[in-house]
């Protein structure tokens, strides 16, 4: 009758051990997970454009990742840097902006606004109103806002030299990951083939789907946003335009989206009397906007079939929870538990017997 309490002891000494080494290099790797998350990332979103130029490089792994190592840094590193840098730099603009738009008036409503069906008479009243008020009046709603976003300002001043390193590690272990990514590859599906079997193996498939699905959908969306924002702001004449399409390059991947920064850009060009080009720049608006639409569910759907909407509530909710990091940890995360929950369902019913037809 021994033998079970000492089973028993030596089991739970053995998880208590191996939970306390787990914990313990967490906890040594914390200045690194950041990093290292980042580069896993990088290199499976771009891993088949790794292939291809090691094809193209004579089936040279060196020149192919040195290559590659170069593409990170000038495609995707610097200009996140430069977006963080240059939004950083000009808080002082920022702040001139805030108070020049602030101390500006609202014309009053147009004469066709009353004309129009259903909501004529509400939008001539709450312009009416707006112009009764003026921008000012709206000053002190707009407060906290103000002192959430400088606080995020002089954190972010404040942390440049460690997100500095941070670029540079990662580009370090992501070079490391494009040398020996086959190896790494085969580690984590025996990982999880004997974690879970073949539901195991499954899910650690299907999240390297998820990170570059979406990765090629919301990266490469607030890119040709930002991108395309920025190019219209330049064409009417919008002052700051370098400084605003950083600020829209942030918000997108933060899933805001560019109107934050056109909207006000279009209304002003309006308030400013240049009818022309505030209707060259509000069309040039509606197609940024209109992109998310279509071209985001396009690129992730070529990453992962997996439901929009839950990939899409992955990047808020990561977002939230891990900031701009959890963009690609919170989809990687529900799309590992969906797919499992899937396969669960469907053993379920399989193993449900087959109903017998009445005599």
């Amino acid at each position: 009758m021994a033998h079970p309490q000492q089973d028993l002891t030596r089991i739970t000494l053995g998880v208590l051990f191996i939970g306390g080494l787990i914990a313990a290099s967490f906890w040594v790797m914390q200045p690194f997970l950041p990093a290292i998350v980042w580069a896993v990332t990088l290199v499976i979103a771009t891993w088949p454009l790794m292939l291809r130029v090691q094809r193209y490089a004579g089936n040279r792994r060196g020149l192919a990742v040195l290559a590659m190592t170069v593409v990170l840094l000038l495609v995707l590193i610097v200009p996140l840097w430069l977006a963080i840098s240059t939004i950083v730099s000009n808080v002082d603009e920022i702040a001139d902006l805030v108070r020049t738009i602030l101390s500006l008036r609202v014309p009053p409503p147009p004469a066709w606004l009353a004309d129009l069906p259903l909501v004529g008479a509400r939008a001539t009243q709450a312009w009416a109103q707006l112009t009764s008020e003026g921008v000012r009046e709206l000053a002190p709603r707009l407060t906290p806002y103000a002192g959430v976003l400088t606080a995020w300002f002089a954190s972010a001043a404040g942390s440049l030299g460690t997100a500095f390193l941070q670029f540079l590690l990662t580009v370090a272990v992501a070079a490391i990951l494009y040398s020996r990514g086959e190896h790494a590859a085969r580690t984590a599906l025996r990982f999880g083939r004997r974690l879970g079997g073949d539901r195991g193996e499954t899910a650690v498939r299907l999240a390297g789907l998820a990170i570059r699905g979406v990765a090629l959908g919301v990266v490469v969306t607030a890119l040709a946003q930002s991108v395309l924002g920025g190019i219209s702001l330049a064409i009417v004449g919008v002052p700051y335009a370098t400084l605003l399409t950083a600020l829209m390059f942030v918000l997108c991947l933060a899933q805001l989206g560019p109107g934050l920064v056109l909207i006000p850009a279009v209304v002003w060009m309006y308030y400013s009397g240049d009818g022309l080009w505030a209707t060259v720049l509000l069309v040039l608006s509606i197609v940024a906007l209109a992109m998310d639409n279509f071209l985001r569910p396009f690129l992730i759907r070529r990453g992962a079939d997996l439901p929009l909407l839950l990939i899409l509530a992955g990047v808020i909710g990561g977002l939230i929870a891990f900031g701009l990091l959890g963009i690609f940890v919170g989809p990687t995360v529900l799309a590992t538990a969906y797919t499992l929950l899937q396969a669960w369902l469907a053993e379920g019913d399989d193993a449900e017997p087959t109903p017998m037809a009445p005599p």
